[in-house]
């Protein structure tokens, strides 16, 4: 398996209306691993998950300072750099929410509908898209039969598996999940974990997690951010 390092950051700082989150953060993250994020509630864990797909950038008086770097085709990438493309890294690097966040459309739009905001129109390839997804995410046969009912119809592990689905429909290298089980049940979030170990194949994956169970059964390694630091705990 490629170990090599798939994100590094320099020197990241970060602040919620100057109220320092990140202080002089650098880490690097390998490639094809799950690395687990462990810490207390508040400190700023899903707002470093955030910095490495932009997604902080509409918050409200929240400032970043510093280097990230991802390596995509053997060559790093400074994500923050006015040159390299915003859409280009959302499709590359994904993001899993701690609560399932199913749109309120069926669940083949609900996993199609990054590929036609992407521009994609033709529904053979959708169609062998969504269905790739949604094995990938293990939940095809479950709902194959039942592609055009409501999203809201799935149970609460079926829908964090069709997120996770969504999410792979674009191919990404990077998958960031927040917290992906808290909202589960024990079945529903050992199958969620099941879920992640298979995709370090085809991925990088970042977990932020509160279960010190869950972090010894999937993580390859564990980061501990702490007043602000992120520190390795394993490697």
């Amino acid at each position: 398996m490629d170990k090599s390092i798939k994100i590094k950051t320099e020197n990241l700082f970060f602040s919620y209306h100057n109220n320092l989150v990140l202080k002089n953060v650098s880490v690097e993250f390998r490639e094809h691993y799950i690395s687990a994020i462990i810490g207390p509630s508040g400190i700023g864990k899903s707002t470093f998950l955030m910095t490495l797909n932009r997604l902080w950038e509409s918050i409200s008086g929240a400032a970043m300072k510093g280097k990230i770097k991802i390596q995509f085709d053997g060559e790093f990438q400074d994500i923050y750099d006015q040159s390299y493309s915003l859409t280009n890294l959302r499709r590359s690097v994904g993001m899993v929410f701690q609560t399932p966040n199913p749109l309120p459309m069926s669940i083949y739009r609900n996993v199609a509908f990054p590929l036609k905001l992407a521009g994609h129109k033709k529904k053979d390839y959708i169609d062998h898209m969504v269905e790739e997804a949604l094995k990938r995410a293990y939940l095809w046969g479950e709902v194959k039969d039942r592609l055009h009912n409501d999203a809201f119809t799935l149970s609460g592990g079926q829908q964090q598996r069709l997120c996770i689905a969504r999410s792979l429909i674009l191919e990404p290298e990077i998958l960031l999940f927040d917290e992906p089980t808290s909202s589960l049940d024990a079945e529903s979030g050992m199958g969620i974990e099941e879920l992640l170990v298979s995709l370090k194949e085809q991925c990088t994956l970042l977990v932020v997690s509160h279960y010190g169970d869950q972090v010894k059964r999937i993580a390859d390694t564990v980061v501990e951010l702490s007043d602000g630091h992120l520190i390795p705990v394993n490697e």
